[in-house]
């Protein structure tokens, strides 16, 4: 049987993913995000990172509609980004907290470019401090993905997404 590449998320396709923001402000900071869909049907993930009140981090994140992506190799995304480092994230489970993994990435400002992430890369971690000792990242079981900035880069930041998918090969 062969293995194909599977679309996990593009911004075009109904019924769109339903994205939340997860910012700082949970311990005290500022930081504020969002995800919205452009008049184009490209996800854009923007708002302002502040290090004010001990802040420092922006998210969002979805639930997954389908899970299982175990025939993928990884994951595949085109975006266009403003010049900053961001951290794609899989979750394995639905729960608020806990262990997440995470692929970091670096954009060119202005420029779509095409970002490919091994599963065997993604790090264990859990609110920020790896976890050498979790299990490895499962791709049968995808339940939340979503992107995150920190890092100490403060300012106004727009992560554009056309589409995500799991790829073969």
């Amino acid at each position: 049987m062969e293995r194909e590449a599977k679309r996990i998320c593009d911004f075009t396709t109904s019924p769109t993913m339903q994205w939340s923001s997860v910012d700082d402000v949970v311990m005290g900071g500022v930081s504020d995000s969002l995800m919205k869909i452009d008049e184009s049907g490209i996800g854009v993930f923007s708002g302002h990172l502040s290090l004010e009140n001990n802040g420092g981090f922006a998210s969002v994140r979805a639930v997954v509609p389908e899970n299982d992506y175990s025939g993928c190799d990884g994951v595949l995304m085109r975006i266009k980004g403003d010049g900053s480092t961001y951290s794609f994230r899989i979750r394995n489970d639905l729960m608020f907290d806990g262990i997440v993994y995470r692929h970091d990435f670096a954009t060119e400002a202005g420029k779509w470019i095409d970002v490919r992430m091994p599963f065997d890369g993604f790090e264990a971690v859990f609110r920020g401090r790896s976890v050498p000792d979790a299990p490895p990242l499962d791709p049968s079981r995808i339940f939340q993905i979503g992107f995150l900035i920190s890092q100490k880069q403060e300012g106004e930041f727009r992560l554009e997404v056309e589409w995500i998918e799991g790829y073969v090969g």
